[in-house]
């Protein structure tokens, strides 16, 4: 199981969304310093004391009004939809990919995500030192991963339940459905008893 493997079933990709922000503030940093340096002079004195809005560029625009309205229109539409559609594209839910172990028409066979995530979420519990798991099947029906909590008793061995995660549980799981790899990210908390009440 290789780093960038279990990277990706570790968090959601946010590879777009770092993207188009860095180049959105690539923008105002690159727009700002240009300001910064019109302003202090580095372009010229002259340059440095005309107006924000260029006299020239007002005359042109006068000019030719309908067409500047309308290009400015489709621009701030394009913007908002662009928005919009980054907004939802954040905020929608994780999908949980169901998977096709079979595509022969009239016999298919589809194990769903909450089927594969509790046989393993079974499994992980027989494990000797863990209390409890929690399992959720991510990414997609090509490449699917595996992100595994498992709570552990106080004292329990950390190297014994990863490699009888990794040679039991993990292995079963990739021999039922079939698959060469199936990335894991796995979480290991202290699983802490309740408080007792003082009297």
């Amino acid at each position: 199981m290789s780093k960038t493997a279990a990277a990706k079933a570790l968090s959601r990709s946010s590879t777009g969304e770092r993207t188009l922000t860095f180049l959105v503030g690539l923008l105002a940093f690159l727009g700002g310093t240009l300001a910064l340096v019109v302003g202090l002079g580095g372009l010229g004195e002259f340059r440095g004391r005309r107006p924000l809005l260029d006299p020239i560029a007002v005359d042109w625009l006068g000019g030719h009004a309908t067409p500047a309205r309308t290009t400015a229109i489709v621009l701030g539409v394009l913007l908002f939809v662009l928005g919009l559609r980054w907004a939802l594209r954040s905020l929608r839910p994780e999908p949980r990919p169901d998977l096709e172990l079979d595509r022969t028409e009239g016999a298919e066979l589809v194990v769903t995500a909450a089927a594969v995530a509790g046989a393993v979420q079974a499994d992980a519990e027989q494990l000797a030192g863990v209390s409890r798991a929690r399992v959720r099947a991510v990414g997609s029906r090509t490449s699917p991963a595996l992100r595994i909590t498992l709570w552990l008793h106080e004292g329990t061995d950390l190297k014994g339940v990863w490699a009888e995660l990794d040679e039991r549980v993990l292995a079963r799981a990739r021999a039922s459905l079939g698959l060469a790899s199936l990335p894991a990210a796995v979480r290991l908390e202290l699983d802490t008893s309740p408080a007792k009440r003082v009297r």
